[in-house]
């Protein structure tokens, strides 16, 4: 039998995994598993410039490609305390990153070694599994069963925590003759296929709600086939966005109190029966008010976890399955249904889905100076296709840009759904780009989520990782500055500060140009918006030149409210600026406003 160290036996396990790519920062407890990764060969590595950078590039890595799974690795310690935001954004929005932390020998553990924490503890809550591996031996089998936990079932994180000694230790292993173990996914039954679309087929409106799990079980090809053979309009949730094309003539738009389309909403609060798959009724999807999102229509249920079932609300029927396993059902008992000429016609009720969606419109052309942010997500549209993947994480910018970009593509709108973690932007966009670098990224963020982690675009810039970052600047925690209208105050919200070194920008502080020129990407200003496309299209044009990414600042008006719902609820939503009344009023949007 072969021997190695049981560092280098991880190392070939995750070859036999299918990794060829990792993120991370080396340190003194976890050096071996650095040596392995050098004299094991096959696998990339990025270097981090901080170790809450490389968790979250693995995610963006994970998200950006069917089948990946983002590794991150770090030191003892700090650096796995740092990876906890990472790995509860990964567990909260099921996406399958495997965390790897050296640490101190065994033998200190209970001694308040220099860096030794109980990270298996402490990353417990927000992983599938979290183990520190006490004997070199079970390294192997650990490494194996984190595959098989993080592919099973609903997707999640695992951590693997190998102290120092363990890491150095020989182990017999044969990585020749080493095999994944087989992936574990429930799977619907004919019987249940056939009772939902029963339901389904009593109902005069019916809607699908597309969730994230079709798109982690790769299976938008099957969500789009059945909604076209039955003829009913599809919701995307914000994680399940992309399921279905924008432009498509089912695509009903976004629900909820935030990250919704006005139309959306109200195609929602018309319908009398609702298919959810791979969706987990999230609170800004469904408000607060469950009794304005359930009344009056009934609901199936599918999704991968069973305890997700009856979480929120207790629909009238659930199926635990794969979101794949139950589409395939779908459509084979639709097409058989169709067929046999008992599908009812939904045309009329698609029909005014559309309807809707051509007059329930938000204004986004606007020429404000300083910038309204609508004009931004308006020039966006305009100069970044239907091939383009865009990053983004929280706040006003992100809400903003659900409610007017456009998506026609699953995978091509990443987003930590549920975590919402300030920083998560820039080294997403890297590890997405990373994994998949034929897509153009588009990243979105405000001025607090781009400083946040603001020095992983030097990680850019060393790997020459390009892509176009939109920074939108208001000098503003606007999200937190808004949620404070209700409570009457409006403190420790504000950034603006007067700059001595760049005065020209008045209040606006932060010169974020010469920032992010000093990190070694290119940076673009923009104060007027008529010069935003063009701004766009120079971005696009030096990325590709040079390698980087390109900062496309825009400077915006400092208060602007974005729709939201004040009460919390999907069927109470304040719309604070103008509405479109005539065309030219939102000149991108999908169809054309009558």
């Amino acid at each position: 039998m072969p021997r190695m160290t049981a560092a280098r036996a991880a190392v070939e396990i995750l070859k036999r995994e299918g990794v060829t790519h990792a993120f991370g920062v080396p340190g003194a407890a976890i050096n071996p598993f650095y040596k392995a990764l050098k004299e094991g060969g096959g696998i990339a590595h990025t270097l981090a410039r901080h170790v809450e950078g490389a968790s979250h590039m693995a995610e963006g890595y994970t998200r950006a490609k069917a089948g990946n799974i983002g590794v991150c690795i770090g030191t003892s310690g700090p650096a796995g305390t740092d990876m906890i935001t990472g790995l509860y954004s990964a567990i909260a929005d099921s996406i399958p990153i495997l965390c790897i932390t050296g640490q101190a020998p065994v033998s200190k553990l209970h001694k308040e070694d220099f860096q030794a924490v109980d990270i298996a503890s402490i990353a417990g809550p927000v992983t599938k599994a979290a183990t520190t591996v006490l004997e070199a031996a079970q390294v192997p089998g650990v490494f194996q069963q984190a595959f098989h936990l993080m592919r099973s079932g609903r997707p999640g994180p695992v951590l693997i925590d190998l102290p120092i000694d363990v890491q150095q230790t020989e182990v017999e292993f044969d990585p020749e003759t080493y095999e994944p173990l087989p992936v574990y996914k429930p799977q619907a039954t004919r019987a249940q296929a056939e009772k939902a679309i029963g339901l389904l087929l009593e109902s005069e409106r019916p809607l699908i709600v597309a969730g994230g799990g079709i798109i982690n079980a790769d299976a938008s090809d099957l969500l789009v086939e059945f909604a076209e053979l039955t003829g009913v309009p599809v919701i995307s949730t914000l994680m399940g966005w992309g399921t279905i094309p924008d432009d498509h003539e089912l695509s009903a738009g976004m629900v909820g109190v935030q990250t919704a389309h006005r139309y959306g909403n109200a195609t929602f609060l018309e319908s009398d029966f609702v298919l959810g798959i791979g969706n987990r009724w999230a609170n800004r999807h469904t408000g607060y008010n469950l009794e304005a999102y359930t009344k009056g229509r009934k609901f199936v249920h599918v999704d991968i976890e069973p305890t997700q079932l009856g979480k929120i609300f207790a629909p009238d029927y659930g199926i635990a399955s794969d979101a794949r396993a139950a589409l395939e059902l779908f459509v084979e008992v639709a097409r058989e249904l169709k067929a046999a000429g008992r599908l009812p016609d939904f045309g009329a009720w698609a029909a005014s889905a559309q309807e809707r969606k051509a007059t329930l419109q938000r204004r986004t052309h606007f020429d404000n100076i300083p910038i309204k942010p609508q004009r931004v997500y308006e020039e966006m549209n305009r100069a970044f296709g239907p091939e383009t993947r865009y990053v983004t994480t929280i706040g006003l910018s992100q809400i903003a840009a659900a409610q007017f970009l456009h998506v026609y593509r699953p995978r091509h709108w990443v987003n930590c759904g549920q975590a919402g973690p300030l920083g998560w932007t820039i080294p997403a966009a890297i590890g997405a780009a990373t994994a998949d670098p034929e897509t153009p990224v588009v990243a979105l963020s405000g001025d607090y989520d781009f400083q946040f982690m603001i020095e992983e675009l030097a990680v850019a810039a060393q790997h020459k990782v390009p892509y176009v970052h939109v920074l939108v600047n208001n000098a503003y925690l606007g999200l937190i500055r808004q949620a404070q209208i209700g409570l009457d105050i409006n403190f420790q919200v504000n950034l603006e500060f007067e700059n001595i070194n760049t005065p020209e920008l008045g209040v606006y502080g932060v010169d974020h140009v010469k920032v992010a020129e000093g990190l070694g990407v290119k940076a673009i200003r923009v104060e007027d918006p008529d010069k935003l496309g063009e701004a766009f299209e120079e971005a696009k044009k030096l990325a590709q030149e040079f390698r980087v990414p390109v900062v496309v600042e825009a400077i915006l008006e400092r208060v602007t409210n974005i729709s939201m719902s004040k009460t919390v609820d999907m069927s109470d939503v304040t719309e604070f600026e103008e509405l479109a009344t005539e065309p030219g009023h939102a000149p991108t949007a999908i169809r054309p406003l009558v």
